[in-house]
């Protein structure tokens, strides 16, 4: 499983003992609002997702990451196949305490690399609610084009894709 390490982040696949920051995170009303719903504690929905993530990394070589700040997970992001579409979406989830600070197009931006460069995938796309213009905002500044709008789990959203290979920035994606 790839670790990447960005200007400012360590981005690395989330293991078991994540779970309780990991839940922290998912589950904090501010990021829940933005994604969907599950029926399982918070502690057990994070368990599960780690476990899905983890069968990802093993079966495509690629899935989200958690995000890390230093020592701490402020989030994950990445790549996720999703296939009610047949395609792979780049995403991110933070902490609300690190909004603003660019870490959501840094996660991604080192996605997409990965996802053109190592993966070899042809076009990545991202959604999300139509009022959450935030995201959208970093989604444009990846240069990902609105396509169309979908339904995903019951929940309206806008679709956004790019099939270009991005230019790396410096340190933007480096395997170790």
């Amino acid at each position: 499983m790839t670790v990447l390490r960005t200007e400012r982040l360590v981005l690395r696949p989330l293991e078991l003992a994540d779970a309780e920051a990991y839940a922290d995170m998912r589950y904090h009303p501010e990021v829940a609002k933005w994604l969907p719903a599950g029926d399982l504690a918070p502690l057990d929905g994070a368990r599960a997702t780690i476990e899905r993530f983890d069968r990802s990394w093993r079966e495509r070589r690629y899935a989200p990451w958690g995000v890390f700040l230093a020592d701490r997970l402020i989030g994950h992001g990445g790549l996720n196949y999703v296939p009610e579409f047949g395609a792979t979406e780049v995403l991110w989830a933070l902490h609300p305490d690190t909004w603003g600070r660019g870490y959501a197009t840094e996660t991604a931006r080192a996605a997409i690399d990965y996802g053109f460069g190592e993966i070899g995938l042809k076009l990545i796309f991202a959604i999300t609610k139509p009022d959450n213009y935030p995201s959208q905002a970093v989604m444009k500044r990846l240069g990902l084009k609105y396509t169309k709008n979908v339904v995903y789990k019951g929940i309206e959203a806008v679709w956004f894709e790019t099939s270009k290979l991005p230019v790396s920035r410096p340190g933007s994606s480096l395997p170790q």
